[in-house]
């Protein structure tokens, strides 16, 4: 369903924000500012974390701005020409997500979708992500473990999107998306979750240049 004249049918809604979605930011300024493929070193993840550890602090923030970016766009674009209470609002929210993750450029390898989704949902429901949001900063702030911070976020976001639903009832879709969502950006940490299990995961850390 449109909001206006302008319609757009799922399958470019689909089209559109996972193109959007797949713009891989981690790579791009590890090729063009310093010279190196972000997925050769770190975690091999294109994402933000990867980018603060690999390149400092200022890459990390930038990498993560624009992450973020892609979501919001997105769901900006979509709350202008569709209707939130419809399929293909939700559709929007999850390919930009999914394109981040599986980008089509870098061999479907990207992302952990976490940056992006938080982008998506500052549209979708601001209220839900602020708490998700807090609890990822109490989390890292206290374990200094940015994987265990986005597992929690991800579990709280969950839990409050089921309690906004009941006095905001959103279409069925983005609730079935946001379990979704939770599975795999949890999937997305399996490697993560080892690491912490066996406590060698890495430890976040704020430098002007990231080490190895």
């Amino acid at each position: 369903m449109c909001t206006t004249d302008f319609c757009l049918c799922p399958a470019w809604v689909i089209a559109i924000a996972y193109l959007i979605g797949s713009i891989p930011f981690g790579w791009l300024m590890g090729k063009l500012v310093f010279g190196e493929d972000i997925r050769q070193s770190g975690s091999g993840n294109i994402g933000a974390t990867n980018a603060l550890r690999r390149f400092g602090t200022g890459a990390g923030i930038i990498v993560l701005l624009l992450d973020l970016g892609k979501g919001l766009l997105v769901m900006y674009l979509a709350g202008r020409y569709l209707e939130p209470q419809s399929l293909e609002y939700t559709l929007a929210a999850a390919f930009v997500i999914l394109g981040h993750i599986y980008p089509i450029w870098l061999g479907f390898k990207g992302g952990k979708g976490v940056a992006t989704a938080a982008g998506a949902f500052v549209m979708i429901a601001p209220l839900p992500l602020l708490i998700a949001l807090l609890a990822f900063i109490i989390t890292v702030v206290v374990s200094r473990y940015v994987s265990l911070g986005s597992i929690i976020a991800a579990l709280t976001l969950l839990v409050s999107m089921g309690i906004y639903h009941l006095f905001r009832p959103m279409h069925y879709s983005m609730l079935i998306l946001v379990a979704l969502l939770v599975s795999l950006v949890i999937y997305k940490h399996k490697t993560n979750i080892k690491r912490l299990v066996r406590g060698e995961e890495h430890r976040i850390t704020f430098s002007k240049k990231g080490s190895q």
